[in-house]
């Protein structure tokens, strides 16, 4: 089953993610509420949201972690709050079946090999993947899965927390870097993703 190398995926597998400067996606206790508190507040950013609703438009499936699934249960967002439309969110999760009640009809859980969901997803005509939460982007990155990475670094330094990446098995090369200054002091960062 050949689900790996850079043109090789079955899916494109991508990231979209925004961490402190230090590289953390939450605080030790999983909270994310600094990101809407960090940065210039005062910045009129119009109607910039940072690439986020282009990047939404540009994929047809997004996979998870049980804890981002979490995190986003606990936002308890309202219909009009919620940015993913219909699209098919798949959860990994070896020990809950049952997402929670406000996101049952939203997610679709899964137990199994990341590779046999990128092939399953793939006869269900599905082409680009949305990757989020921490161990679950560390997993693909570590099946050599990942196409592609843009990463918003906030303007603050939490000095503990839950870390982007862990263990990586071998050394990753990013290549063809974008950078974008926003007047927010918010500062992103697109990478193409290769494998040594």
């Amino acid at each position: 089953m050949n689900t790996t190398g850079q043109h090789g995926n079955i899916l494109k597998c991508s990231v979209y993610i925004a961490t402190s400067l230090d590289g953390y996606i939450a605080t030790v206790d999983g909270e994310v509420d600094w990101l809407h508190t960090c940065g210039n507040l005062d910045a009129d950013m119009g109607s910039e949201d940072m690439g986020f609703y282009a990047y939404i438009n540009s994929v047809d499936c997004m996979i998870m972690g049980r804890k981002c699934m979490e995190t986003i249960s606990a936002m308890d967002l309202s219909p009009e709050q919620w940015v993913y439309g219909n699209m098919p969110i798949i959860v990994l999760s070896n020990t809950l079946k049952q997402p929670p009640e406000n996101m049952q009809g939203k997610v679709e859980m899964y137990a199994g090999g990341i590779e046999d969901l990128l092939h399953i997803l793939a006869k269900r005509g599905l082409k680009h993947a949305y990757i989020d939460g921490g161990a679950t982007i560390t997993s693909f990155i570590n099946l050599k899965l990942i196409n592609e990475m843009v990463i918003t670094k906030a303007p603050i330094l939490l000095g503990d927390g839950i870390a982007l990446f862990g263990k990586i098995q071998g050394h990753v090369k990013l290549i063809n870097a974008e950078t974008k200054a926003y007047k927010n002091d918010f500062v992103q960062v697109k990478y193409d993703v290769t494998y040594l």
